[in-house]
Formats: C-alpha cells, structure tokens, sequence
C-alpha cells in the first residue's frame, strides 16, 4: 500500500520514522512519501518537503509566515494528489494538517491522524470539526480519550511514543569536556524562535554560576550562531544527536515546554520547565489556553509535578533558585522521580508505535 505521512517538528519526525518501521514490519510493499526529517527520511519516507521549512511557532509567528505556509500546502496537496496514497497519515502539527485534512475528506481520500491535535487546551469545540474530517484517531495521552468521548467519539488510546523512543535508545556514555562539575541539560527547543527568546535569561544564569557544567542539546536543523555565542564559555558545551545519552548524565535539565519536558521525565532527571514567546503571541495564548499548565508532565499528572517559568517569570533570579533546589533539595528530587515514575506507569501499555501501525492495516484492510 501506499502511505503519504506528514509531519512538521522534530518530534512528529521522530515517531514518524518509528510509525513507518513498524508499518513496513506488517506491509511488505509499503511505499511512503511524506512531508517529514531526517528520521522519518531514514526509516523510508521519500520527502516531498522538509520539516524544516515549516518550523514556524507562536500565533504572531505564524501570522507572519501565512504566505509561506500556504504555499507549502499547496504544494503538499498537489503531491498527494499525483501520489495517490491509500491513506495519508497526519502527525500532529494541527494548524497545517487541520487544513489538509478539510482538502483530503473533500477529495474522498482516506485520513488517519496520529498524535492529536492539542484541541483539550484551547478552541475545545475543534473537535467536532476534527471529527467530521478524520477517519481514525490515535491519541498518545491517556486523557484524550476520555475527551473525545464528550464529542461522541471513540478515538484510539495507543500509549506514547516517546516511551518507545525511550526504551529503545541505545545509550552510551558520553565523554564532556569538563564532567568534574555537575552537569545541567539544556535543551532550549529546536525552532530558532524559541532560542531567541529563552537563551538569553539562561546565558545569564551559565555566566553566574561557573562552579555548574551547562550542556547545550544543539538540533541539526539551526546554526551555530543562533546560540548566543554560548559556546565560548568555559562552563559550557554544545552536543548534538545525544539528547538522551546528556540526560541519563544530567543532575538537573533546564527545558523549553514541548515533548522534551516529557522526554526528560522518563529520564528521571530533575527539571525545570521554561517558555518565552513574543507579547502579542502570549497575549493571545493567554486568552485561548483552557489548561492550567503547559508541560507534558504537568498536564499528565494533572497537577504541578515541576515548576514552569512562562513569559516574565522566566528571568535570572527564579529559574536560578529553582535550578538551585533542583540540584541541592533532596527531598523535593525525590517527590519528582516519584512523580514521573506514576507517569510512566499511565503511558506503559507496549510500543505505541507497534500499536499505531497494527490498528492501521487493521483499519486499512
């Protein structure tokens, strides 16, 4: 059969790949094609467009790159079209894959969605659009199920996928410059717009605290000068494609909310939660948001497992206090392995991406 896969992130890239494996396991004659990375590229996936370009965060953000995105929907839609897919395979990214799906069900071509859009934190009522568009629903959240059912659907509850990335890494120690020092993780996003407004109140923390070792997890996909020139200082490092490896290493992690926080709690590794973007973006999430937190973690265990810095609270003085009882409370670490210990016992019900890919032959034949 013939799968057309889209994904816009690097973690939808991720799971991806992981998602055409498994299918190529069950269909011997899968061909893939997609809008996808490295990962996905990897695992199979003949890319029509790179994630990369797409990489756009922040409503203003998005706002300003309409004409971009647009024309890389329409790109998108005339690829399907000449491909002629059995199924396409949307993977998060709900603003972009959203408007697909409204294309696709117009054009009675069949759409699976894996990892739902974020419709339970803001504009619940999406849902019932999403509804009417997809076909199948494989949700990676144990609440999402339960949420659809107040719309009338039994979506899929798979596990998640960043469990299985988890388990099946293969790690290796990794030798720092200067592993004397207790190391700090940082993994500050992988959109050059979430560096621009995170690193500098992080770079003021490296600077007053030379007696801790910063390890920066770099993407492939930004230049080394959208790092604030941080490598240059002696209490300071860069790492790339070894995220897991410098959390298995790290006493603490400083991370920009996304899949990462989720990532660095099935790590057990201590952390703190930050997040910046520009007024006018904050300003309008402010008044959409319908969820009291913005952590994977946080949201999973439905109450404040880590501490979040959002927007103004992100400043020198408290992420420094925070990473300080990060690093010296041991009853505070303590409560917070326990805590994603409870987490990682919800997800754990197998391989979400073996599970996604059984329900889709299954559906598909």
């Amino acid at each position: 059969m013939r799968y057309y896969l889209v994904a816009g992130e690097r973690s939808g890239d991720l799971h991806g790949s992981n998602l055409i494996k498994e299918i190529s396991k069950l269909d011997k004659s899968a061909n893939f094609r997609g809008v996808g990375g490295d990962e996905m590229i990897s695992a199979g996936l003949d890319a029509n467009i790179h994630y990369k370009e797409l990489a756009f965060m922040g409503f203003l953000e998005v706002l300003l790159n309409l004409r971009t995105i647009r024309s890389f929907l329409i790109k998108t839609k005339e690829d399907i079209i000449s491909y002629r897919p059995d199924v396409v395979i949307l993977i998060d990214y709900g603003g972009f894959n959203l408007k697909l799906a409204s294309f696709l069900h117009k054009k009675g071509i069949k759409v699976f969605y894996y990892i739902t859009p974020k419709v339970w934190a803001w504009n619940q009522g999406r849902a019932y659009k999403i509804k009417r568009l997809v076909d199948r629903m494989f949700v990676i959240l144990p609440f999402e199920k339960e949420f659809y059912k107040k719309f009338d659907w039994d979506v899929d509850y798979v596990g998640n996928p960043v469990l299985d990335a988890i388990k099946n890494h293969n790690y290796k120690e990794v030798s720092f410059s200067n592993n004397d020092k207790p190391i700090i993780a940082i993994l500050p996003g992988s959109r050059s717009q979430e560096l621009k407004t995170t690193l500098p109140e992080v770079k003021k923390v490296i600077i007053n605290n030379p007696q801790l070792y910063f390890v920066i997890a770099k993407v492939n996909n930004l230049e080394l000068s959208q790092y604030f020139g941080l490598e240059d200082f002696e209490n300071v490092e860069l790492t790339e494609g070894n995220t897991y490896d410098l959390l298995k290493q790290s006493k603490a992690a400083i991370v920009t909310s996304g899949t990462a926080t989720l990532e660095t709690a099935l790590l057990k590794v201590p952390q703190v939660v930050i997040y910046k973007t520009s007024f006018t973006s904050y300003v309008i999430g402010k008044r959409l948001i319908k969820v009291g937190y913005i952590s994977l973690v946080n949201l999973i265990a439905d109450k404040p497992v880590v501490k979040e810095l959002i927007q103004n609270d992100l400043n020198k003085n408290q992420l420094e206090n925070e990473l300080y009882l990060l690093i010296k409370d041991d009853n505070k670490r303590a409560q917070i392995i326990e805590d994603y210990n409870k987490i990682e016992r919800t997800l754990d019900i197998g391989s979400a991406s073996k599970n996604t890919a059984e329900l889709i032959i299954k559906y598909l034949n």
